[in-house]
């Protein structure tokens, strides 16, 4: 069995291509980062270090890499006889991925299972943005035949990887405790055998208590810990006024979640107070920084902040605690991060009605427009 995963990275290596290699895949990473598919294709293996309850090391061998820029079609030709393939680029990244795969799609052999095709990313049915980048790449009807010889399965994928101490080469430093979710319907009786996800009929749940519970908390305590001068997130975790703000933070989203969803209020805290227990690991030294870059992206829509905020003054619930991270996160200025720079700029140029309509995607419309305005008039202020 073969699976291409898009994204070497820490969280591809240490994460995604793990699991797979330990399903038994022959794994061919894609990445557009030379040196990082040079070191890949010279190694015989590397190393996954895990920090935590239960930690073990783990070897992962038998993998090559291809690079993605240079030589677009040894990638299709790896995806058309593929049974899976999976990413961990980011949210904005899949759509680089996605002609190489409408490709793949197009000259696969139709007698071949279809591919099974899961996005790996922090962001709501990430695999439905690819398949539809997919789609709009094949274009014309006759080559939309071409969509029937993959399946698209959304998943949630969780898992702390933090930035890696400079000279670990290849090898990964990760937390012990993963999830990774995947949606069993679009697979019907030929699901996977990956023994470290687990299939599920319904992932909406998943999805959400990840995203706004651990996301959520993660950037929220990276705001506010970045004010407060902290370097980790466990050091920022350990000062009380931080943790009182992460708290009622995800007191709100619980609120969400358990009106929403299946989930009990006592679940949802349990899940809560061991998301804060993995946060404050000082065997992971992730750093408020790594944690707190792209703010424009964490600021948008749908995601970890404004997404909940939208549902729950929908449902007439309080949101000032995201409201109060908003404002810390409109805060982050960090001359090495490309999007906090170019938010300021536009903290600095735009009136505070354009920016939340811009950065945020809320408009007068939204019940949430005014709050909103409100915050980013004090920070311009």
């Amino acid at each position: 069995m073969k699976a291409v995963h898009f994204g070497a990275g820490n969280i591809g290596r240490g994460f995604v291509g793990l699991l797979l290699h330990e399903a038994g895949y022959e794994v061919v990473f894609a990445d557009v980062a030379a040196e990082l598919i040079t070191q890949l294709q010279k190694a015989d293996s590397y190393r996954v270090h895990e920090v935590g309850a239960g930690a073990r090391d783990w070897t992962v061998d038998g993998f090559r890499a291809v690079n993605s820029a240079t030589d677009p079609d040894a990638v299709v030709e790896e995806l058309a006889t593929a049974e899976l393939v999976t990413t961990a680029v980011g949210p904005n990244i899949l759509r680089f991925v996605a002609p190489l795969i409408a490709r793949a799609l197009s000259e696969r052999d139709p007698s071949l299972p279809p591919l099974g095709v899961m996005a790996c990313e922090n962001a709501i049915n990430a695999t439905d943005l690819l398949r539809e980048a997919v789609q709009k790449e094949l274009g014309d009807a006759g080559k939309l035949e071409a969509l029937k010889r993959g399946v698209f399965a959304n998943t949630a994928v969780d898992r702390i990887v933090p930035a890696q101490e400079p000279g670990n080469g290849l090898d990964v430093t990760v937390e012990s405790y993963y999830e990774w979710a995947i949606e069993s319907g679009p697979f019907g009786a030929d699901v996977p055998v990956i023994p470290g996800a687990h299939f599920v009929e319904d992932l909406a749940p998943y999805i959400e208590r990840k995203l706004f519970t651990v996301n959520t908390g993660h950037a929220t305590i990276a705001y506010f810990g970045f004010l407060a001068g902290a370097e980790t997130i466990a050091q920022a975790l350990a000062d009380p006024a931080v943790r009182t703000k992460v708290r009622a933070v995800l007191d709100e989203t619980k609120a969400l979640i358990v009106a929403k969803h299946p989930i009990a209020e006592e679940e949802q805290q349990q899940y809560i107070d061991k998301i804060l227990q993995r946060f404050a690991n000082v065997g992971l030294p992730d750093t408020v920084v790594r944690v707190g870059r792209q703010p424009l992206r964490k600021l948008s829509r749908d995601e970890r902040f404004i997404g909940p905020a939208m549902q729950l003054v929908e449902r007439g619930l309080p949101v000032g605690a995201l409201l109060d991270t908003v404002e810390a996160a409109l805060k982050f200025r960090v001359p090495d991060d490309e999007q906090s720079v170019e938010m300021q700029a536009l903290l600095a140029e735009k009136s505070p009605e354009d920016f939340v309509a811009m950065v945020c995607g809320v408009t007068d419309a939204d019940a949430l427009f005014e709050s909103l305005v409100t915050v980013t008039t004090r920070v311009q202020a």
